[in-house]
């Protein structure tokens, strides 16, 4: 599946924990996957330096690799409290390094084979699932450009006159919202069920087919439920029949939960190694996210994509349709990297590179392609550890060390200063949920920041120190990572407004008005709790000194009643966001709440939300009550106002947060 920061539920603050459950969901970890570099050359480059002298590469051999990793990972994988990682490198059509490193289970010491034992590469699960769709393209079955209702038995309606095609739902431009619910169960519950999941989850429509990159899960998932009904038999036992037999995969699986078979291969996945080994996830839906698999079995795999379609002699694709799978395919600006036909780009170093990343909650894995050197490269690690593996910086460290490169210096255009304060604002990704009780997570957004020099910082673009990158410009609105190969730009697009795109081409981000700025959203948020948290702790402490100097409440009439139900109404309206914050917050580390076994969990706090919204008459009521009287002094009637203003702001954020959206389709 997509990116996942996790440890959600260890934090106590309300604020903290809508800062941190914004990011969790925030195109579910995009700015790590933006943060991979590339250098897609510019569609206009400023003036360049000389380039400089080639560097010497490593000799890409089995002991070089062995002597890289073992220095590296088995250090990584005991600093930051991971079980276990393995990795393979194939070459020229052979695994020229296979490896496991730490523990598959920490309580038996039972060590990572790279042979042996499965790990769940979650997203990578998609390639399978495109190469399944291009085989069936190859026989005639489907048709890349046709209206997908053609293979469903049920009818997905156009948007815009345009319907979905299978093109678009593998370059993730089918336009739906971003949906989680049931997307990774646990327990003797939880179930896969392909054609019930397509059916019951078909999220809103939020741009047409064709026009906007956004990141689906159920695409990939409709994807696979199109292969399912025009090949006759189940997904999995397609994938088991035309992609791991031919290819002699003998570890490998989409079925949930695992065949006996392969049960006692299975890593154990974990947050931290320390905290102990975690249930099996079920994905749904299967075809996005759902493969078990061993490292030289997807080595296989990796072999026949970069062998036009073969691996020691047994065929899945022919050349043509590999090559045609692995050109581009849709991108927004050509200067960017773009997605082919399930893979998106990636490049750096100087080459075309192709590849998927993938997460559960608990394995994180990325592959990766170089075709033109012939070379595949597989890591995935069974745990999350303190912060989240560094894989990217790995992947990043072998290609510096094996296919070296360095980048000709660019020159800022002379109008850097006016192009940075033109771009400079709040930008809220694609990939998103806009109709959903889900909007909250969308609400986080990257904020650009114009510097006196003409440089940019982005704050959810971070370096492996933590801190914000700095980007300098390279060409009319293209910019680069100060530090490294990273990319972004800023273009124009009728319908869409202004858009920064990044490395990662499976979404972008949309340019916003203030108001949904994330500062603007946590100062109302911060201002609505603090208020009606005071009012609420004031009113028994003035009760109790009133008692103590033997003062009555002097209020009489109207405004008596009224402040008595507006701390009620506070009462209300701060329990309501209490809940809802630590419901979604605690969602981050137990996934199985975004389920439909808390339909009724959510139903409830809606009830009580709307009751809140209402409530907000008595409120009003109390401001007249109170500005009419001749009981108040300015000040007090400046504090109740206060209050009433609170109580007004829990409404703009239970319409903005979509908590009032009875329909529990995430």
């Amino acid at each position: 599946m997509s990116r996942f920061p996790l440890g959600i539920s260890r934090r106590t603050s309300v604020a903290v924990l809508t800062v941190l459950f914004l990011s969790f969901f925030s195109t579910l970890s995009i700015a790590q996957s933006s943060a991979k570099p590339g250098n897609a050359v510019p569609k206009s480059q400023p003036a360049a330096t000389a380039a400089p002298s080639p560097l010497a590469a490593h000799p890409l051999t089995a002991d070089d690799i062995g002597a890289f990793f073992d220095g590296m990972i088995p250090l990584e994988i005991k600093r930051d409290d991971i079980a276990g990682a393995v990795v393979c490198v194939v070459k020229d059509g052979r695994v020229l390094f296979a490896r496991g490193y730490g523990y598959a289970d920490v309580k038996s010491k039972k060590p990572v084979s790279a042979d042996d034992t499965l790990f769940r590469p979650g997203s990578i699960s998609k390639l399978f699932t495109w190469t399944a769709v291009m085989q069936l393209v190859e026989q005639g079955k489907i048709n890349l450009d046709a209206d997908v209702n053609n293979y469903l038995d049920f009818k997905i309606p156009p948007l815009d006159g345009k319907p979905i095609t299978m093109r678009d739902l593998m370059t993730h431009t089918p336009g739906f919202e971003e949906t989680v619910k049931d997307l990774i169960q646990t327990g003797p519950n939880a179930r896969a069920d392909l054609p019930a999941y397509i059916k019951a989850h078909l999220p809103a429509r939020i741009f047409a087919p064709g026009t906007m990159p956004a990141y689906s899960n159920y695409g990939a998932g409709l994807a696979g439920y199109i292969v399912q009904r025009v090949s006759g038999v189940p997904f999995d036992q397609y994938i088991e029949d035309n992609i791991f037999k031919p290819l002699g995969m003998t570890r490998s699986t989409f079925r949930q939960p695992l065949p006996d078979s392969l049960k006692g291969l299975m890593s154990s996945g974990y947050l931290r190694a320390s905290d102990g080994a975690k249930p099996f996830e079920i994905v749904n839906p299967a075809p996005a996210g759902a493969l078990s698999i061993s490292a030289t079995d997807i080595a296989h795999f990796m072999i026949a994509q970069l062998s036009g379609g073969q691996y020691d002699g047994a065929r899945i694709l022919q050349s043509q349709t590999v090559e045609l799978m692995h050109s581009r395919q849709f991108g927004l600006d050509p200067s960017m990297n773009g997605m082919a036909l399930g893979f998106y780009e990636e490049s750096r170093n100087g080459h075309r590179i192709i590849g998927h990343g993938g997460d559960t909650v608990y394995f994180h894995s990325d592959l990766h392609l170089v075709p033109d050197q012939n070379l595949g490269f597989f890591i995935s690690y069974n745990s999350v550890g303190r912060t989240s593996p560094p894989r990217s910086a790995v992947w990043n460290q072998f290609l510096d060390r094996y296919l070296p490169y360095q980048e000709p210096v660019r020159n800022a255009p002379a109008t850097a200063v006016a192009d940075a304060q033109s771009v400079a604002g709040s930008y809220m990704t694609t990939r998103r949920f806009e109709t959903s009780i889900m909007r909250l997570a969308s609400l986080q957004t990257m904020s650009v920041d114009a510097q006196p020099d003409g440089t940019l910082v982005v704050d959810g673009f971070k370096g492996l120190d933590g801190k914000p990158r700095h980007w300098r410009e390279i060409g009319h609105l293209e910019y680069q990572d100060v530090d490294g190969q990273a990319r972004i730009a800023f273009k124009s697009q009728p319908g869409s407004g202004e858009l920064m795109m990044v490395d990662f081409p499976a979404v972008a981000f949309q340019r916003v008005p203030w108001y949904h700025a994330k500062t603007f959203l946590l100062i109302v948020l911060v201002f609505v709790i603090a208020v009606l948290t005071l009012a609420l702790i004031l009113w028994p402490v003035s009760a109790l000194v009133r008692r103590h100097y033997r003062r009555p409440l002097e209020l009489i009439g109207a405004v008596r009643r009224t402040r008595l139900v507006v701390r009620l109404v506070a009462l209300l309206q701060l329990a309501v966001l209490v809940a809802w914050l630590v419901f979604f917050a605690l969602s981050g580390d137990r996934m199985s709440l975004l389920s439909s076994r808390s339909d009724g969990l959510i139903h409830t706090i809606q009830v009580f939300a709307v009751l809140g919204v209402l409530s907000t008459l008595f409120a009003l009521m109390h401001f007249v009550s109170v500005w009419t009287s001749s009981q108040l002094r300015v000040w007090m009637k400046l504090l109740e106002s206060a209050v009433v203003l609170a109580c007004i702001g829990y409404v703009w954020i239970a319409v903005t947060w979509n908590m009032l959206q009875f329909h529990l389709h995430y």
